[in-house]
């Protein structure tokens, strides 16, 4: 639908669910659209998928620490967030939705979150039915909508539990067209070549 992206950068936040192997081809899918894309990975998610995997598609360092010395002092939660044109969270775990939405932040992915524009984030959440239906986490959904975040999914079927129902994340092609038909609608925050 919308295969130039060039110009806009997009922030891609993985947390660290059975999902996040999906996540490389979203990154995949927005590198070919010619979108520069930046990885944060979570801890966890570095357990389902190794960051090597997305320094190779996107061709560019992940970030995995908040605390990662720099040659240039800018401060990571700050500059990735005000420099995106988006942030994706994919796969976004109850557990990054909940800091989310609590301003908790104790990594560098659940700190650029609450350093972002809520309308520059767009989360995919990817968990057990009934972690998705549990009242917290319906809770913690509501206020960041409430904010203006997007979320795209859950889908329902068949979930990494070998159980039927809501939760799974969004096919990555769903994502891409849902980031992609946001993007379109600005310029680019900071156009790169």
């Amino acid at each position: 639908m919308h295969d130039n992206l060039k110009g806009y950068r997009v922030l891609l936040g993985v947390s660290g669910g059975i999902a996040a192997y999906k996540a490389a081809l979203l990154c995949s899918r927005l590198v070919q659209a010619q979108a520069r894309v930046s990885v944060v990975m979570t801890a966890h998610a570095q357990r389902f998928v190794a960051p090597l995997t997305f320094t190779t598609l996107a061709g560019q360092r992940v970030y995995t620490d908040l605390f990662h010395a720099q040659q240039d002092y800018q401060p990571e939660h700050i500059s990735l967030s005000q420099h995106s044109d988006l942030i994706i969270v994919a796969p976004a775990t109850a557990n990054i939705i909940a800091k989310a939405a609590n301003g908790i932040c104790d990594d560098l992915l659940s700190t650029l979150l609450v350093a972002a524009d809520p309308h520059d984030l767009l989360l995919a959440p990817a968990m057990n039915d009934h972690m998705w239906n549990h009242p917290a986490t319906q809770k913690n959904t509501q206020t960041l909508r409430d904010w203006g975040v997007q979320l795209i999914g859950p889908a329902t079927g068949m979930l990494a539990c070998g159980t039927q129902g809501i939760g799974r994340m969004s096919e990555p092609d769903d994502i891409f067209n849902a980031a992609a038909t946001r993007l379109i609608t600005k310029p680019p925050k900071r156009p790169h070549n």
